[in-house]
């Protein structure tokens, strides 16, 4: 469907991926519609899939969890059951909140979320323990330089 999108999808996308609270006259007004094609395009780029959720950007500090820190996994074994047992553990884990496979010597990096250091410090030791783990490295955030989307809108844009 990327092919068919054209600016006004574009523009739609860039605000709402800005806002998500945003509502449709506002949305409409800025991209340049009325009310209902300017929902019915959304609603399109929701039943495409383009659009898979909305969610409110929470403050971590603000909610007690005092550490953001990342964890990269080197598994013993790739195999199939091995991976789907690790990803049924990661699944399982409220502080694991992103997971993402990874090609070379590292096989998944987790960025995880923890109210204080030994929590995070009990955490890696539940996953050092399971038995597929040959190694976990683990590096403690110091600070956010940069919190973007997932997709930048004007580059993609412009490749059509």
């Amino acid at each position: 469907m990327r092919g068919r999108l054209d600016s006004i999808d574009w523009a739609i996308l860039k605000e709402l991926q800005a806002d998500g609270s945003i509502t449709n006259v506002e949305l409409a007004r800025r991209v340049g519609l009325s009310a209902p094609p300017c929902l019915r395009r959304v609603r399109a780029l929701e039943s495409a899939g383009i659009i898979k959720a909305y969610r409110a950007m929470l403050d971590p500090k603000a909610l007690g969890f005092e550490i953001v820190c990342f964890a990269m996994v080197q598994l013993d074994v790739q195999g199939k059951k091995e991976l789907t047992e690790f990803e049924r553990h990661i699944k399982d884990w409220s502080m694991v909140r992103e997971c993402w496979t990874l090609s070379g010597d590292i096989d998944f990096i987790l960025k995880c979320v923890a109210p204080n250091l030994a929590a995070f410090q009990n955490f890696v030791s539940d996953l050092t323990s399971l038995t597929n783990v040959r190694n976990v490295r683990t590096a403690l955030s110091l600070d956010l330089i940069k919190d973007e989307p997932l997709v930048p809108i004007e580059d993609a844009s412009d490749a059509n």
